[in-house]
């Protein structure tokens, strides 16, 4: 009986260990999430995650609106802009919107926010349209209903992904990966040229 029991031990044990390895191995990958929930890439995943680098040229698209038009990136060159990629159901995203919202109506002559939902992610088009309407958002939001743009050109796998452009066009500072404050942004406009 004891040697049964030591048996199971053993096995209980090994079972453990084999189970600590895996969550350890998962620990060591490219992300994690914060208490805000927002996804925090470590900066061993640069290679992994990819995205555009500070000094590279932000890459030209083109979207439809939600108000019905479309929008290139490069429409406003000579503007600092802020690239945001956004779902509504994202928790952190909800929670930034407001502060860039108000960063928006106080900056909005020299800097423009350029939010782009990851509409593919979304139930539908409604659901977006909705959203915005009913916190009164004004800035720009542009829909990606492909995936090309969020997840193909800038990688944006994490969200909210912002990344911040200089009136060179070109990404002047390190993306940001999880909420802006309001600070943050102020921050991030005066270091652009």
């Amino acid at each position: 009986m004891y040697k049964r029991l030591f048996g199971i031990l053993v096995m209980v044990a090994l079972i453990g260990v084999f189970i600590f390895n895996i969550l350890e191995s998962n620990n060591d990958t490219a992300e994690d999430v914060n208490s805000n929930g927002a996804t925090i890439v470590s900066p061993d995943a640069t290679e992994e995650y990819g995205g555009i680098e500070p000094g590279e040229e932000a890459p030209d698209f083109d979207l439809e609106t939600l108000s019905g038009g479309s929008a290139k990136l490069s429409d406003y060159r000579g503007k600092k802009v802020i690239l945001n990629f956004w779902a509504s159901w994202c928790g952190p995203c909800k929670k930034e919107m407001p502060e860039m919202q108000d960063f928006y109506e106080e900056y909005q002559d020299e800097v423009e926010i350029v939010a782009v939902n990851l509409t593919w992610s979304e139930k539908n088009e409604k659901k977006v349209e909705n959203f915005i309407d009913q916190y009164n958002y004004t800035y720009p939001i542009l829909l990606d209903k492909d995936m090309k743009v969020s997840n193909d050109t800038y990688m944006a796998y994490a969200l909210p992904t912002t990344y911040f452009i200089g009136t060179d066009g070109k990404i002047q500072q390190p993306r940001k990966i999880g909420p802006m404050t309001y600070e943050f942004m102020v921050e991030m406009i005066e270091s652009l040229n």
